[in-house]
Parts: structure tokens; sequence; C-alpha cells
């Protein structure tokens, strides 16, 4: 009896931890770049002295798909999306590194290139910078270009490369903001293989159809829990009378 209570109370708690994942990535159904999270489930048996008859359920997260997502035509200066495997670097504010898919970038008040989230993108020479009243564009090697307003076209000036890199996805994790970093903490070096479309972005690789079908299979699972835990309290219940019958 006590087994089965390990069993539903533990399969009920981390049913909701999913339920919350599954949550999350369909919320994230239409955000640029995004990555769906991935839980699995494993029974674990309770270590104690007496014989191993009572097992639990952990959450082990298997970590992110990174399956591309659809990309979408925008015909934006400013928007890009990685092709193939890659991300693109930004400089967060206490100087260390993350990397993302999303591609939709801006320009500052103070000139520099960012994220539409306000991070500055990380170019192989450090920020970018932007000089004001210039047409951009952007390369297929993350290369930003300028030419000025109201001149004829020319020659167009280099202002920086955005870093591309390629870490293997293994060795990423996921931020609470949603960036990747490596475990080990060190910056990515610079894959020139990693490519960008420039006037294109990403889209979440989260189908919603399959998000919603989790949602409901996670809902019924957990009323079976609550089904089981019922019968474990009635069970009890039983032999309790009978016991008091002896």
């Amino acid at each position: 009896m006590d087994r089965l209570i390990y069993t539903a109370m533990t399969g009920a708690m981390h049913i909701l931890e999913k339920q919350a994942t599954t949550s999350h990535n369909l919320a994230n159904s239409s955000t640029t770049g995004f990555r769906a999270q991935i839980d699995s489930f494993r029974a674990v048996p309770v270590v104690s002295e007496g014989l191993a008859t009572r097992a639990y359920v952990v959450d082990s997260t298997v970590g992110s798909d990174f399956t591309p997502g659809p990309m979408q035509h925008t015909g934006r200066e400013l928007d890009l999306a990685v092709q193939g495997p890659g991300f693109i670097a930004v400089q967060l504010p206490d100087g260390s590194e993350a990397y993302t898919r999303s591609g939709a970038l801006k320009v500052s008040e103070n000139g520099i290139l960012q994220t539409s989230n306000g991070i500055d993108v990380a170019g192989e020479g450090g920020p970018i910078a932007i000089t004001p009243d210039v047409n951009i564009s952007i390369g297929r090697d993350g290369t930003v270009s300028a030419i000025a307003y109201g001149t004829k076209p020319g020659v167009s000036t280099e202002l920086g490369r955005i870093k591309l890199v390629n870490p293997p996805t293994q060795d990423l994790v996921r931020g609470d903001d949603g960036l990747f970093r490596r475990k080990d903490g060190k910056d990515a070096d610079a894959d020139a293989a990693v490519t960008v479309a420039g006037g294109t972005l990403e889209g979440s690789n989260v189908n919603m159809v399959d998000a919603m079908v989790d949602m409901i299979s996670l809902a019924r699972q957990f009323e079976t829990q609550m089904s089981l835990m019922k019968n474990a309290e009635n069970n009890a219940a039983k032999a309790g009378q009978i016991l008091a019958l002896n």
C-alpha cells in the first residue's frame, strides 16, 4: 500500500512539472528562435536499510529540442536567421557570453547593435557600433556593412562581423533568460561555417498541436495518479477496519 502511495504521489508531482514545461513551450510557440524544452520520467528505487520495495518518480530533463524552426521572410534589413546548426553570440552586461537563435535585431539609442530585448550582439572584435543615417546590410557570414543615405551605390563600409558559433548542443544549458550558455562557462570560438540569411527570421520549433495533445494526456495521467492515491486511502481504511475487528 505504501509503495502505491510513493509511486502515485511522486508521479503526480512530476506530471505537474511536465505540465508546466509543456505550457511554457506552448506559450512560446510564436517566439522567434525558441527551442522547445524536453522532459522525461524514470523510476528510482528508494534506498534504505530494508528491501528495495519502494520506488519513486524523478523528472530527468533531457534538455532542449534543437530541431530548426520554420523560416519566415520579413524583408527587414536587421532581421537574420541562422541557416542550419549554429547560434548568434550575445554579450551580457556582466561581460559573459551567451547564445541565441533569435535574429530580430535593433540599433540602440547609443548606436549599438542589439537583440530585440536589449542585449548587445557580440562582434568578433567587440560590440558592433552602427553609424547614424546609413543603410544596413548583413552578409551570409555575419558581416555588417553600411552605405550612407543619399549616396550613389558604391563600396560599402564594413562596421563589424557578428560572432557566429556552433558549439556542441550537448555542452549547452538553457538559462532562466532563455539564452544558452556552455556548461563549462567558457566562450565558444567563432565558426566560419555558420551562415545567416538576411531579411528572414526563424520561428519557434514548438508544434502547437503536439503540445495541446501532450497537455490533455498529462491531465489524464494526473487524474489516474489521484485515483491511485484514493484507492490507497480506501485500502488503508479497510485494513484498519479489519484490524479493529480482530
